[in-house]
């Protein structure tokens, strides 16, 4: 695709670079608080209502749907207006503009249709634009009856009546408190349950039962559950509120009612998506309930018999409870402990200690215990930031407060493990659950991906959701992290499956013992628009087996440009939707010709040898400054030390293959940079480009395919 100004047109078996650019509100390079880490990207934030219910028998509902967001705005084909699209990842959800009095469709109103084959849960909701494919937001398919509350409710007189079992899709009013009634009889029971931050809502929500006065009776002020019986017949109202009274479309909430018998357990709390930490469970292979339960109410004192291999499901309730299990282990045995708390929901932070029991001793009193292991967190694979909003690493956490280690039994007897929460010295949770698994080794990693984190010269503050929309010519960096399960220290190859035609992905491998990779998908020039769901994936072997798989896509739920307000808050993505094409081609291409342009047409070279690779930058926008900082990534190959790329006149980067012993096969490494440029923003429709936009630091990079083939042996005289 010609840049609108140049006219200029990039070779098609080029590389793609990515470009990762950082949009400006002003001009001034002192107002840096407008800074985000990509181009300028269409991102949807609201729903409303936030979900629908699931149709009953093998008929569909309806219901309409009102978006918000940052650059929904449509295309144009074949000198016609498109209006944009609203997608959701199950394809039994559908959406069709709503139109105006004109005939003409709405772009924020829809009419979504939900057919009785959709599961219900959370299903992801995205827009595609002129840019592309948007950010996504969660839509929830329930089984409850559904209610939109849309007049003001913040009075006692305008209490929004509830009813058990019924749904209520609300946004906080700020500042104010909003109003629900309830009718309960005498010892009557009400679980209200509020989803807010599980939907991906900013609303961190307070709930208050309280008479028809207004009176409090109980309130609720940490996880959006309240538990209430009725004293008397009479009204009841519930008060909601976010913790610092904010409110808008952005603190949205389903509230449900729940009508329990008294002494019944806790309901199923409603659908939330899942932090990234939780990528790393469960273990393949796992049952979905554990085949063996803690004895709850048992003495303390008394540690509960156990056998291996175990699979266990318990809780840490009451407050400072620690359970113990004791089992036999022979000398030389190596087992595996697993333990799953905050990543199966609980606010918890495990901790275990294994103990062998000492021989017996003179008086043949039993013998004291001495510790033989002890297990705390799962590390990080990639360091985060050290305080998750300034970054010194990326915002997303994906290791955990969950145990993993190794127990290698040095002498046969009975051992005793303790586990408990190390935080839970005061804290009564019923829903504080744990599962504890002991196995032998079964060599596995997980993985998980998103957007590379890029850290700018000025220091960065924004955490910004970033769609995968690749702009012609331009390419798009994932980070992936792995957890090493159960002793798997092998390599780990990266892929990328169900690319659209012009869509290339290189994977840099995991080298063996490490837990970060890259993987640059690039769109080479003069895409169709196209819309596709990818497939990423990792493949390694352990003890000759071979092990494959997927890794999850994160991405952060809402776009935060200044971190110091407020904290980032990321999860993993239902799928991984790629689109192509769009009204803009990529600002920077950075490119090498001829050989090692793809893994099918690599740049050969002889082991022990020396290689030129030539450069070229192609400019599509004004670039500011005449070098910049590259730098390697990519195993072997990141040991080249960064130099200065000449922006007006690159030289071209020397390769020393036996300097860093690069050995025979295929191999790909990329070199990366930062630019400052300007962003010219296309109008469709608008014959005269506008004027620049200032942006910050771009990310600029290029995949570099190389196979090295042996050296021919001398001959023997």
């Amino acid at each position: 695709m010609p840049h609108p100004q140049s006219g200029r047109r990039i070779d098609c078996r080029s590389l793609g670079i990515w470009v990762l650019a950082l949009s400006m509100a002003a001009v001034s390079v002192a107002d840096l608080r407008a800074q985000s880490v990509c181009l300028p990207l269409p991102r949807l934030l609201t729903l409303v209502p936030a979900g629908a219910q699931k149709p009953g028998g093998q008929g569909a509902t309806t219901v309409e749907v009102k978006v918000s967001g940052e650059l929904l705005d449509g295309w144009e084909a074949g000198g016609e207006a498109v209006a944009p699209q609203l997608l959701f990842s199950h394809p039994g959800i559908t959406a069709t503009p709503i139109l105006s009095a004109e005939g003409k469709p709405e772009k924020d109103r829809f009419l979504v249709t939900i057919a009785a084959d959709v599961p219900p849960g959370l299903h992801d909701a995205r827009m595609m634009t002129a840019l592309g494919v948007s950010s996504p937001r969660v839509f929830t398919i329930g089984t409850h009856p559904e209610a939109l509350r849309t007049a003001a409710n913040t009075t006692p007189a305008q209490a929004f009546p509830l009813a058990p079992g019924m749904v209520c899709n609300a946004q906080a009013t700020a500042q104010a408190a909003d109003y629900y009634r309830l009718e309960l009889q005498k010892g009557q029971r009400v679980v209200v349950d509020c989803a807010a931050r599980g939907i991906e809502s900013k609303l961190r929500p307070v709930l208050i039962l309280a008479d028809a006065t207004g009176a409090d009776l109980v309130a609720e002020r940490r996880g959006g559950l309240l538990d209430f019986t009725a004293p008397a017949t009479a009204t009841y109202l519930v008060k909601l509120h976010d913790l610092s009274f904010q409110g808008g479309p952005e603190c949205f909430y389903r509230l449900l009612t729940h009508d329990l018998p008294a002494g019944a357990p806790l309901p199923e709390r409603q659908a939330a998506v899942a932090p990234v930490l939780t990528f790393s469970w469960p273990p393949p292979g796992l049952p979905a309930k554990p085949t063996t339960d803690e004895i709850e109410g048992a003495d303390p004192k008394v540690a509960q018999q156990v056998t291996l291999p175990l699979d266990l499901g318990g809780r840490f309730f009451p407050a400072a409870d620690v359970d113990s299990f004791e089992f036999e282990a022979t000398a030389g045995e190596v087992w595996w402990i697993e333990v799953a708390s905050e990543r199966i929901g609980a606010p918890t932070n495990p901790a275990v200690v294994v103990q062998r029991r000492l021989p017996a001793g003179p008086d043949g009193a039993p013998g004291a215990f001495e510790d033989v292991t002890e297990l705390a967190d799962i590390p990080a694979p990639i360091k985060p930031s050290t305080n998750h909003y300034a970054y010194d690493g990326p915002p997303y956490e994906a290791g955990s407060a969950d145990c993993l280690g190794r127990l290698e039994i040095k002498e046969t007897g009975t051992h005793r493990l303790q586990i408990r929460d190390l935080f839970g010295g005061t804290r009564d949770e019923p829903l504080a659950f744990y599962r504890l698994v002991i196995r032998k080794a079964r060599p596995d990693f997980a993985l998980v991906c998103w957007p590379l984190h890029m850290e700018l010269r000025n220091g960065d503050r924004a955490a910004l959701s970033k769609p995968m929309a690749l702009r012609s010519g331009g390419s798009v960096c994932l980070e992936v992290a792995a957890i090493r399960r159960d002793g798997f220290d092998g390599p780990i190859e990266l892929a990328v499956t169900g690319l659209p035609e012009g869509v290339s992905a290189t994977g840099l491998r995991i080298p063996a013992g490490a837990t970060r990779g890259q993987i640059l998908v690039t769109a080479a020039e003069s895409l169709p628009r196209n819309l596709a769901s990818i497939a990423i994936s990792g493949r390694g072997t352990a003890d000759g087996a071979a092990i494959e798989r997927p890794c999850r896509l994160a991405g952060q739920c809402w776009p935060i440009r200044d971190g110091w307000s407020e904290i980032p808050f990321p999860r993993l993505l239902a799928d991984t939707t790629l689109s192509t094409g769009g009204s803009e081609p990529a600002p920077l291409t950075l490119r090498t010709t001829g050989a090692g342009v793809s893994a099918a047409a690599p740049l050969e070279a002889v082991e022990g040898t020396a290689i030129d690779l030539p450069l070229e930058l192609v400019k599509r926008a004004e670039v500011q400054g005449a070098t910049f900082q590259m730098r390697v990534i990519g195993p072997g190959f990141d040991q080249i030390p960064g130099f200065e790329f000449d922006v007006a006149a690159p030289k071209p980067l020397a390769i020393d293959l036996a300097k860093l012993k690069i050995p025979p096969g295929d191999h790909a490494f990329a070199l990366v940079t930062s630019a400052v440029t300007k962003y010219v923003p296309v109008v469709a429709g608008q014959a005269t480009p506008p004027a620049p936009t200032d942006i910050a630091e771009i990310l600029v990079s290029t995949p570099i395919h190389v196979r090295v083939t042996p050296a021919a042996k001398e001959a023997t005289p």
